[in-house]
């Protein structure tokens, strides 16, 4: 759970983040960046700063900022009725980005897990992408993702976005942030 001046903060410093590094945003983007704890609280390593420019029943673009370390947890979009699950393509625009996927394991991961966590870490494929770099994910694939030393942003273009149905390996995940 975030405290509203909390909110408040991190969406400032993601708006800073993404100016500094060339992606200018209006006041009305500024507020609505979600600060997603996934339930842990604001000043941790499992959590992500999402700016939505657009979600329709057809398509999605966001920009994810992630500062020095922190990760995206482990996690799919699932089928729902007859939308196959959300099928996503990932551009790095800044920084460096481990991404993992299924697939055979890395010896020797990029990634720094929390000791806590690390058990609900469980696709170890990695897939290292850079600025210009780009990946796209099939629908209902079990994927996660780390900024690297100095953070990163990135790109993502989708099919529609029902983030609040996303399946997480970690039981204690909390897909939506609480203000209080």
């Amino acid at each position: 759970m975030l405290t509203k001046k909390e909110f408040k903060e991190a969406q400032k410093k993601t708006a800073e983040f993404l100016k500094k590094h060339g992606i200018f945003i209006t006041k009305e983007e500024e507020k609505k960046i979600e600060i997603v704890d996934h339930g842990f609280g604001h000043n941790q390593q499992i959590i992500v700063n999402i700016l939505v420019y657009i979600n329709t029943d057809i398509y999605c673009a966001k920009e994810l900022v992630l500062f020095p370390g922190q990760i995206v947890p482990e996690h799919k979009h699932p089928p729902i009725g007859n939308y196959p699950g959300k099928q996503e393509t990932f551009r790095c625009r800044f920084g460096e980005v481990y991404l993992y996927i299924p697939g055979t394991p890395v010896k020797k991961p990029k990634a720094k897990l929390p000791e806590n966590r690390k058990k609900y870490f469980t696709v170890m494929h990695e897939i290292i992408l850079k600025p210009g770099d780009q990946f796209t994910l099939p629908p209902n694939t079990f994927h996660w993702f780390q900024a690297g030393p100095k953070g990163a942003i990135v790109s993502e273009f989708s099919s529609k976005s029902i983030d609040e149905y996303d399946i997480f390996t970690d039981p204690d995940i909390k897909r939506i942030t609480l203000v209080k």
